[in-house]
């Protein structure tokens, strides 16, 4: 028998994902669905209209709220931008009245995928680089989760066993002596990461904890697009006869994932009733899965991040199936 989730892991349970809309933020609230719980899907794209994203895409945080309500959890959507402090303080003033405590509150709100640019635009001195567009990413991956913070862990410390979760891209150790793509984004993933440490340090007393985690390779809606396939037929970006009219997906493309698998492993670490043992640490979705025993959606346990490690960086070759 394969794994499956556990549908009343968190029955009762009240979570806030900040970020919903689309990618891990998504996959982070379908996953918190399908073990039960009631889910605040939080974001900027709504069909309400009222506010405007980066992005300007198609996905909303009412499709997100609707997927964790049909996979068995409780969806609400809840428009807000996270720069705002006033929409923030109004969405924890709304979430207090209603629900009275929040069990998980997820930090995922991102919004600068445009602003970091292609594998061309990498690597920018930031002496070349458009100082503008270097301080929104840095405003809208560290001062949108401070915000965030600021206003709703009140919510998560009022009783013991709360879970604060940072999403970023690397580890702690792994970006500790790696570059990353430039200053600005090198800056605001290395941050996020210390956000995870500095915070679980402050709700300790309380109960709480505060665990930052990394996807691997994401098959976001941005990245099928990207290769002009969808999540059925992913594996075709990598076959040059069946591309779907995008560009060729680089061979690491075999091991990425779907944005529900780290979502599993933010609902495994909120369903541990010793996840305390996390607090501070700085993890990636294919670690989780190992402690855990959860895979994704098609059964498999991806781990780039140990293929990149073991593999990729030593100039070796292995079998990407070896790696999920």
């Amino acid at each position: 028998m394969g794994w499956s989730p556990d549908r009343d892991a968190l029955r009762g349970q009240v979570a806030v994902v900040a970020g919903a809309t689309r990618g891990a933020g998504r996959g982070i609230a379908a996953a918190l669905g399908e073990a039960g719980a009631t889910v605040v899907c939080t974001g900027r794209t709504s069909r309400t209209g009222a506010l405007r994203s980066d992005y300007d895409r198609a996905e909303t945080i009412e499709e997100t709220a609707e997927l964790v309500t049909s996979l068995g959890g409780t969806g609400i959507a809840f428009p807000v931008d996270h720069l705002d402090s006033d929409q923030v303080r109004q969405l924890a003033d709304d979430v207090r009245h209603a629900h009275g405590h929040i069990d998980v509150l997820v930090n995922d709100i991102w919004g600068a995928e445009v602003l970091k640019g292609g594998p061309a635009d990498w690597n920018t001195p930031v002496w070349e680089h458009d100082l503008d567009k270097g301080f929104r990413i840095l405003r809208l991956a560290i001062d949108t989760h401070l915000i965030t913070s600021h206003h709703l862990l009140p919510l998560l410390i009022d009783k013991p066993g709360g879970l604060l979760v940072e999403v970023t891209d690397g580890t702690s150790d792994y970006n500790a002596s790696r570059y990353r793509i430039s200053v600005f984004y090198d800056l605001a993933k290395v941050a996020v990461n210390r956000l995870a440490f500095s915070q679980g340090h402050e709700l300790e007393p309380h109960g709480a904890i505060a665990v930052a985690i990394t996807p691997g390779f994401l098959r976001s809606e941005m990245m099928l697009e990207t290769f002009g396939v969808s999540e059925e037929n992913w594996r075709d970006a990598l076959d040059p006869e069946k591309a779907g009219g995008g560009p060729m997906a680089p061979p690491d493309f075999a091991l990425s994932e779907s944005p529900r698998y780290v979502g599993r492993a933010v609902a495994a670490l909120a369903s541990d009733p010793g996840r305390s043992r996390w607090n501070q640490k700085s993890v990636n979705s294919g670690q989780l899965a190992s402690e855990y025993g959860f895979t994704d959606i098609d059964g498999s346990q991806p781990d780039i991040w140990r293929f990149i490690a073991e593999i990729s960086e030593l100039g070796l070759h292995a079998t990407p199936e070896d790696y999920r």
